[in-house]
């Protein structure tokens, strides 16, 4: 999957879609690339630095690639959907800009019905934890993405 196709599964365009590649997926997880943390031209960043806390944005996106492809998988047409709330969030680390590796972005589905989603999040680099929390997805019926 290009990044071009990957960015036409989240709500974002050019810039702020964060996500670099998926490595792999299946009916209740997956798990992306990130790289985009290190640029200077990186539109999360605030005075010259990448908050831990937009871990929570590239995890918001893995979980709306995952829903484009589970959906396209059981042939149908990814629905539009809204972050509802995100809890539990724990960081681990102040800043993501200073980190080398790239960002391993996995979300892990938890339930899902026609109307919601409700994921558990980790972003990590290197094997070393930065953000774990989860989130709530609602689906809007009726309108694809």
């Amino acid at each position: 999957m290009t990044k071009d196709e990957l960015c036409l599964l989240v709500p974002h365009s050019s810039a702020m879609c964060l996500l670099h590649e998926v490595v792999e997926w299946d009916e209740v997880q997956i798990l992306c690339l990130a790289v985009n943390h290190r640029d200077p031209a990186n539109p999360l960043r605030h005075e010259g630095r990448l908050p831990a806390l937009c871990a929570i944005e590239y995890a918001a996106q893995a979980m709306a690639v995952h829903g484009g492809l589970t959906a396209r998988k059981n042939q149908g047409k990814p629905k539009a959907g809204f972050l509802g709330s995100v809890r539990d969030v724990k960081l681990f680390a102040d800043y993501l800009d200073d980190l080398a590796e790239p960002l391993e972005v996995r979300a892990i589905m938890q339930m899902a019905d026609a109307n919601n989603s409700l994921y558990e999040l980790r972003v990590s680099a290197a094997g070393k934890e930065l953000m774990t929390g989860r989130a709530a997805v609602f689906l809007q019926t009726g309108e694809e993405a």
